[in-house]
């Protein structure tokens, strides 16, 4: 499992031209699945980005998670994570979780978020989305998961 974490201070995602999750500060969340996922690895990631402190404290120290500040989450379904670029200029994304399974398994991690008390905005699986926001800072974080594990 491969999620990008971006710090935002507001974002939404379109599709086709129709705004369908918008959050104000928060997280983008990327998130890929990828063949060999597990349950307990997108347990694990959300329970990661419940906690990581990634917002900034009074003293200007990134000391806060996303519960502390009262934050939401845009959580958009990204397939093209699970690309393999090595070989040649075209990847190939043979590693990808089938639509199915992934979209379970979406679906259940942004259950999951929304277990810690967390507003979780979603973009839709398998769309032509547009995806909008403001950075903050920009502070961006990648994470992989593997076996339940952050690695």
């Amino acid at each position: 499992m491969k999620i990008v974490i971006q710090r935002v201070k507001n974002a939404h995602v379109s599709v086709e031209h129709e705004k369908v999750g918008e959050i104000s500060e928060g997280f983008v969340l990327l998130v890929g699945f990828v063949e060999g996922d597990t349950e307990k690895d997108y347990q694990k990631a959300a329970d990661k980005i419940a906690g990581i402190r990634l917002f900034d404290d009074e003293n200007g120290v990134m000391n806060r998670s996303i519960i502390d500040i009262k934050g939401a989450i845009l959580s958009i379904s990204q397939f093209t994570l699970a690309a393999d670029a090595k070989k040649g200029n075209r990847p190939s994304y043979i590693q990808a979780m089938e639509p199915h399974q992934a979209n379970q398994f979406y679906q259940a991690f942004n259950q999951h978020l929304r277990g810690h008390g967390i507003v979780v905005e979603e973009g839709v699986f398998q769309a032509d989305m547009k995806v909008s926001l403001v950075n903050d800072g920009p502070v961006t974080i990648i994470l992989n998961i593997e076996n339940g594990k952050v690695i």
